[in-house]
């Protein structure tokens, strides 16, 4: 288990779905190579253009729950009642014993379960610059049906209220800005 002093290097990034986390997370993995990002798994298929090991790992729901028997994921949850997703633990603990900047990039219940057992870590909040502007990345995005488009704008409602439990805000108005903000709070002893 990483100590206190570890464990501020840790910073847990979570916001509404569409609101980019996924496109912050890769900016920094492009450009900001001192900082360790974590890769989730996920049960639901890759997206056109997703690499398994680097985007996630894509996992059946059997091995998934291997995975949380055996006590191998630092959090888990079923988003937006579909699909699993969770962050393997010992690649986090590795990374924070090394010293490294760790990122996790995870929805709002595993930001949740990750508070519990690194309490030190920054909690990140990524937010919209507007409600309508999550909606059209959302609609944008083109990757999901009107059905799965309603569930995850419900679910984005209830993700945005739950801003105040986080460190820190970063308003996702600008990929390479708010990416570098990010970064530079990691920076921050």
């Amino acid at each position: 288990m990483p100590s206190v002093s570890d464990a501020h290097r840790a910073v847990v990034l979570a916001g509404p779905t569409a609101v980019g986390k996924g496109t912050v997370a890769a900016h920094i993995r492009d450009h900001h190579h001192e900082v360790w990002l974590s890769v989730s798994m996920t049960t639901r298929p890759p997206r056109p253009g997703e690499v398994d090991g680097v985007h996630y790992h894509f996992v059946t729901v059997e091995a998934f729950e291997r995975l949380i028997s055996r006590g191998e994921l630092l959090e888990w949850a079923l988003v937006h009642g579909r699909n699993w997703y969770g962050t393997p633990r010992q690649p986090v603990l590795d990374a924070l014993a090394a010293g490294r900047m760790a990122l996790l990039e995870i929805d709002l219940q595993g930001a949740r379960q990750v508070r519990q057992t690194l309490p030190e870590a920054l909690f990140v909040f990524l937010a919209p610059p507007s409600w309508e502007e999550l909606v059209d990345r959302l609609v944008g995005r083109g990757t999901e049906d009107e059905a799965e488009r309603e569930r995850r704008l419900a679910t984005a409602r209830v993700e945005l209220a739950a801003q105040a439990e986080f460190d820190v805000t970063i308003v996702n108005d600008d990929v390479r800005r708010a990416a570098d903000e990010l970064v530079s709070l990691m920076r921050t002893p």
